[in-house]
């Protein structure tokens, strides 16, 4: 199970809001796992380089074909221009169809309260619904 370590970015004044976006994304099965292995490098390469990036990190358990993300945004727009662009945009056309479950979830916090941890993204992402 490979998780990356936190890579920080852009950094805010301590007392900045910034937003966090922490999703898990689940694949339909094992041999759509190093595709999307694969393609989920490739966004968090963009996302290092993308405008408002705050922070990344990702973990991967290959046998559960779940992938969680954690990220920290200036703000939405941000995000949205992040998602828009290539390779987001079609790369996630393209892996809808091997999809079986996702689930978004976005908060607020300090700028001085980064980096966060697995278990807080994964217990708010479990109390979303439709989260697991």
């Amino acid at each position: 199970m490979p998780t990356l370590p936190w890579i920080p970015l852009e950094k805010a004044e301590p007392d900045a809001e910034v937003l966090i976006m922490a999703s898990r994304l689940e694949v339909r099965s094992l041999r759509h796992v190093p595709g999307f292995f694969l393609a989920s490098l490739r966004l968090l390469r963009q996302a290092r380089r993308s405008d408002g990036a705050h922070g990344v990190t990702l973990k991967a358990e290959f046998l559960k074909r779940t992938f969680w993300t954690l990220s920290v945004w200036r703000d939405r727009k941000a995000v949205h221009a992040y998602a828009a662009a290539e390779p987001h945009a079609s790369t996630m056309r393209r892996k809808r169809s091997v999809m079986r479950d996702s689930t978004f979830v976005f908060w607020t916090v300090k700028e001085s309260e980064l980096p966060l941890d697995w278990p807080e993204a994964q217990r708010r992402i479990a109390e979303h619904p439709g989260g697991s």
